[in-house]
């Protein structure tokens, strides 16, 4: 049977990595290795993690360069065919979703990728404060403003040996950096699971406004151009829009 791993990064967590870890022990899919990487919390967080350190299988403890090398060293500690990131402020949609996701990757043994859609959340986690939904990869995708939510993309352990793991030199785009590389640049086989993935709470680093929003767009372009394209002038406006449309498609999901 396919094995999933999943890696939970964190860092003084305490008030969100219990739902986080819940979210993750309770999936009906049993073929699942689960990895906390935490970058030496000084609060309440591992005494969280202990908990449940029965049905934890990996824990690494100390300090890191940031997010993505914590996600970093969980990819290079998993032993999964699979591999989900899922962040210490989110949790999964429901308690079916690896089951989905292995079922589609088992149906279509050349994927190399897979990735649907999230929904964002504040106080109130069955609250939709703005909808992501996305499309299925095509020769445009980024071009026309698309980007697969992270928190909903599973790759194969192989394509992380093969392409590389994320750019510890990005503050807040080596996820989109890395997924440029992998569907644009390297063409990995992908596959949009047109499903809710991952609840995500707003108040992350990728969510806390114009700040940034101007950091990000800055990396973006970067990403562009250290993988050979040229960034599309027009996605500076896009990207807004797009934002913009997916705060308007929140009262389709309130849930």
């Amino acid at each position: 049977m396919l094995k999933i791993s999943i890696i939970t990064v964190s860092y003084n967590s305490e008030r969100t990595i219990g739902e986080t870890i819940k979210s993750v022990l309770s999936q009906t899919y049993p073929f699942i290795e689960y990895i906390i990487i935490d970058g030496n919390s000084n609060d309440n967080t591992l005494a969280i993690i202990k908990n449940y350190e029965s049905r934890v299988n990996k824990l690494l403890r100390e300090p890191d360069n940031g997010i993505y090398d914590a996600m970093n060293k969980g990819i290079a500690m998993a032993t999964g065919d699979v591999i989900g990131i899922l962040n210490s402020d989110d949790i999964f949609y429901d308690e079916q979703v690896i089951e989905k996701i292995a079922e589609a990757f088992s149906k279509n043994t050349e994927l190399d990728c897979l990735y649907g859609n999230i929904v964002f959340f504040g106080s109130d986690k069955y609250k939709t404060t703005r909808t992501w939904k996305t499309k299925q990869y095509s020769r445009y995708y980024f071009e026309l403003g698309e980007v697969p939510p992270h928190p909903a993309l599973f790759v194969k352990a192989n394509v992380y040996k093969e392409a590389g793991l994320y750019k510890t030199d990005f503050q807040l785009s080596a996820d989109q950096e890395f997924m440029l590389r992998i569907l644009k640049l390297k063409k990995y086989k992908s596959f949009f699971l047109d499903q809710y993935i991952v609840r995500m709470r707003i108040g992350g680093a990728s969510t806390m406004g114009l700040k940034s929003y101007l950091i990000s767009t800055r990396e973006i372009k970067r990403a562009w151009n250290s993988n050979g394209f040229s960034y599309p002038v027009w996605l500076y406006i896009l990207r807004p829009i797009k934002k913009a449309m997916q705060l308007i498609q929140k009262s389709a999901k309130n849930r």
